[in-house]
């Protein structure tokens, strides 16, 4: 059963007041649950440390190890600093506490260099595991920690992009077949649903544009007009890449959800789906489910490194929906 925020920290409160906290905790949750915020909160539990320091180099008894911004992913090195940091004295009264973010994104030696952690943790350790997908982690890593499971909120806002994408996917889960033609069609449902995102947010910044032109064409001169049009072209591409972002986010909740069916979990990211994400789990092992996640990985890499758009989705959508 998922916890909510306030439950969960109320839990470990408890224990913590009553000398029973575990050496290592996986605190999973889709984003926006609260992940963070709660490690942030037993650590100022266990070590008086404001939370706003948990996450910055200047909480000196705090470690962190997060993705790396080029491979997104945690690398052994990281893992050996960490190892590194908790074989330190801490202070009187305090615990030495290591937090590792997105702890799926472990490279396969780092999660064997911290298995060897897990299992010998070192005096007055606290290990912190934070991830949206625990599906993903080793059973071997999983089964030394205590689950906290946070529950998804129900006041999450799913924006008209997010509910056509989730549409196209339920088709995808009636369709009998993922032939390659299908998963043409797939890739080129899902750029008009991109187009159509930009087009949106075009139309509004050029609406936002020529209010400032009628409202300041007299007072000033033709160099601040040529400005406020680079501005906008900018901003536009800023906002198109949130939401483009935003419908990546989206896919990775689906498989997300389609691999915890395949293991009998009922946490859903899109509880709306839960019926087609289960239909989509009986098709493929645990293997073939993690497989199309990393492709889905690789299309947010391939993104993030300016590859032609359409051509980036259609080469995902070949690996991920044909057979």
């Amino acid at each position: 059963m998922a916890f909510s925020h306030t439950a969960a920290l109320e839990y470990l409160r408890r224990a913590h007041e009553q000398n029973r906290l575990a050496h290592a905790y996986l605190i999973s949750g889709s984003p926006g649950s609260g992940k963070r915020l709660l490690a942030a909160e037993l650590a100022n539990l266990v070590n008086g440390t404001k939370p706003g320091d948990v996450f910055s180099a200047s909480a000196r008894e705090i470690s962190v190890a997060e993705p790396e911004s080029k491979s997104r992913r945690i690398v052994i090195e990281q893992v050996r600093a960490l190892e590194h940091a908790l074989q330190m004295r801490a202070p009187a009264g305090c615990r030495k506490v290591a937090i590792i973010v997105e702890a799926d994104r472990l490279q396969p030696q780092a999660a064997n260099a911290f298995l060897k952690t897990l299992e010998e943790p070192p005096k007055d350790s606290l290990l912190l595991l934070l991830s949206a997908l625990p599906e993903a982690l080793p059973d071997t890593i999983v089964s030394r920690c205590i689950a906290i499971p946070l529950a998804t909120s129900d006041e999450q806002r799913v924006t008209a992009e997010e509910a056509e994408l989730v549409n196209l996917l339920g088709h995808a889960a009636n369709e009998q077949t993922w032939s390659i033609q299908y998963a043409y069609r797939l890739a080129q449902g899902v750029q008009r649903l991109l187009i159509s995102v930009r087009d949106e947010i075009k139309a509004q910044t050029a609406d936002a544009l020529k209010s400032e032109e009628a409202r300041y064409r007299n007072s000033t001169d033709g160099a601040w007009l040529d400005e406020r049009d680079e501005y906008y072209k900018a901003l536009t591409e800023s906002l198109y890449i949130q939401r483009r972002a935003g419908l990546i986010e989206t896919l990775f909740k689906w498989w997300s959800d389609v691999l915890r069916a395949s293991s009998d979990l009922t946490l859903r990211d899109l509880p709306a789906a839960k019926k087609e994400t289960a239909a989509v789990a009986k098709r493929f092992t645990t293997t073939e489910v993690l497989r199309r996640i990393r492709r889905l990985e690789e299309l947010r890499e391939n993104l993030g490194r300016n590859i032609q758009e359409a051509l980036a989705v259609e080469v995902a959508f070949l690996k991920i929906f044909a057979a």
